[in-house]
């Protein structure tokens, strides 16, 4: 048999079962539409008036309506969670990241927060302000340690400061005269100082005397910096910036440095460790803008110094705490100003500067002193309550607040985060820093004369065997080459 026969013998056979097949589907789609088709006759004439009732067939049996009921709240919430899971989550993160702050901030709030008093009343704990008794953050500070129990002492350099601390008219804020530019005189101060704690002291007349404790020593440089490119900063504006913002606090800290090693507690009673708080702002230092060397410097220096030191007193069992500070609002401490002046300022200060400083800095400078952060704080907001820089301070002195670091503020957070994360770039252009480009040609200053006096006064000392490890910058160069003219 050939494949052909074969190939139509098979066609053959499957003929039958695709006739079954396909009879089946007719009768299947047969019974339903003769089913449907009973259905409707048996429905109509049921219906129907003129059919005499025991002649009327019984209806077909429907399956019973549905009812649409409304979603309740809950449902309808579900459903949205169900639908949005991410976008539930962040939700759910934030409203419980909210909670969190909001409880926590009202316990906090609530919390008493007075220093430890004697049975008689008289106070016991002692707060050390290393700070300029004119700052504002220096007033606010003493004044409430003061309020809470502690006698403050605010560490003061001259007549005039002491004379501020005494105008405050508070019995239990006293100057505390400490010169920091001469140490043998501080290292005096310093010892008089311990002496006193270690003097039993009575609060009241015939009373019981006791002895004072050392709680903390509070470190606040100065607050106040300059903001201009380093192009137009003198030389001596940076020798005196580094001397007063820089120098100061570290010769004041290890000034008191053996006070705070030393056990100052009398025989029998429980040794008490003070703490170091030692504040900076954190604004300008987290993302350092431009045209803000002197604070972003110094800033940084404090901190890496502040760690080194934290790192060393640790194994003697005192804890330092790094508090970086945000912006506060200090009008009850300060008189009210004109707010429109400031705008003119940056204008009219790069006028001063050489051609060529004011035609590569003086547009971005204007556009960033105009900008959100301009002179560290931030336009529009009014800062932080200082009730919360109190209420923090406390917490660190009597240990409730352990970490090494703090940040305090408006913007201390914030800007601490956009610093660790966001584009250099992108922050500068935010800041209103655009593109310079065209520059002025150069200007040559050289002159002949100054080089060879340079060259002789660098010749003696050489010949003397000295090296010189620093630029000494003299009234008269300054008035010669102006005292903004570096640039050329």
């Amino acid at each position: 048999m050939s494949a052909d026969d074969q190939q139509f013998l098979d066609l053959l056979s499957s003929i039958p079962n695709q006739i079954r097949r396909y009879s089946g589907e007719v009768a299947e789609y047969i019974d339903k539409a003769v089913d449907q088709a009973a259905d409707n006759i048996r429905d109509a004439l049921s219906s129907a008036e003129w059919v005499p009732d025991y002649l009327r067939p019984i209806p077909p049996a429907r399956p019973p309506p549905v009812e649409i009921v409304p979603a309740s709240t809950y449902e309808r919430l579900q459903n949205w969670f169900a639908r949005n899971k991410v976008l539930a989550g962040i939700v759910v993160v934030g409203v419980g990241y909210v909670t969190y702050r909001t409880v926590r901030h009202g316990r906090l709030t609530r919390k008493p927060r007075r220093a430890k008093r004697a049975r008689n009343g008289g106070r016991l704990e002692v707060v050390v302000i290393a700070g300029s008794p004119s700052l504002p953050l220096t007033k606010s500070l003493s004044l409430d340690m003061e309020r809470k129990g502690f006698i403050v002492y605010v560490m003061c350099n001259t007549i005039d400061e002491e004379v501020i601390v005494q105008g405050l008219s508070r019995p239990d804020i006293k100057p505390l005269g400490i010169d920091i530019t001469d140490p043998p005189s501080a290292g005096s101060s310093i010892e008089r100082f311990a002496t006193y704690l270690q003097t039993p002291h009575a609060s009241v007349p015939r009373a019981k005397t006791g002895y004072l404790s050392l709680k903390a020593v509070i470190l606040i440089p100065s607050l106040n910096y300059q903001t201009s490119p380093i192009a137009t900063i003198p030389p001596s504006s940076f020798a005196d910036l580094f001397n007063t913002h820089l120098l100061h606090p570290i010769l004041t800290i290890q000034s008191f440095l053996p006070l705070l090693t030393s056990r100052l507690t009398p025989h029998g009673e429980t040794p008490a460790t003070p703490k170091v708080l030692v504040f900076t702002p954190s604004i300008i230092s987290s993302i350092n803008p431009p045209f803000h060397a002197p604070e972003a410097t110094v800033c940084s220096a404090l901190s890496a110094f502040t760690e080194v030191l934290t790192a060393e007193l640790r194994p003697l069992g005192i804890p330092v705490t790094h508090i970086q500070l945000g912006t506060f609002d200090f009008t009850s401490f300060t008189p009210s100003r004109n707010l429109s002046a400031p705008e003119l300022l940056p204008a009219a200060e790069a006028r001063q500067w050489p051609e060529s400083a004011r035609q590569a800095y003086a547009k971005n400078y204007v556009n960033q002193s105009a900008s959100v952060i301009s002179g560290g704080r931030i336009r529009g907001l009014r800062g932080s309550s200082l009730r919360d820089l109190h209420n923090t301070v406390f917490d660190v002195i009597d240990r409730s607040e352990q970490s090494d670091v703090v940040r305090i503020g408006l913007g201390a957070g914030l800007y601490g985060f956009v610093g660790r994360w966001a584009p250099r770039g992108l922050v500068s252009w935010m800041m209103g820093i655009r593109k310079v480009d065209e520059l002025s040609a150069w200007e040559s200053s050289y002159t002949g004369s100054g080089s060879e006096n340079g060259g002789s006064e660098n010749g003696e000392a050489s010949q003397n065997g000295e090296a010189s490890e620093f630029i000494p910058v003299t009234k008269e160069d300054e008035v010669v080459h102006g005292a903004h003219n570096v640039w050329k």
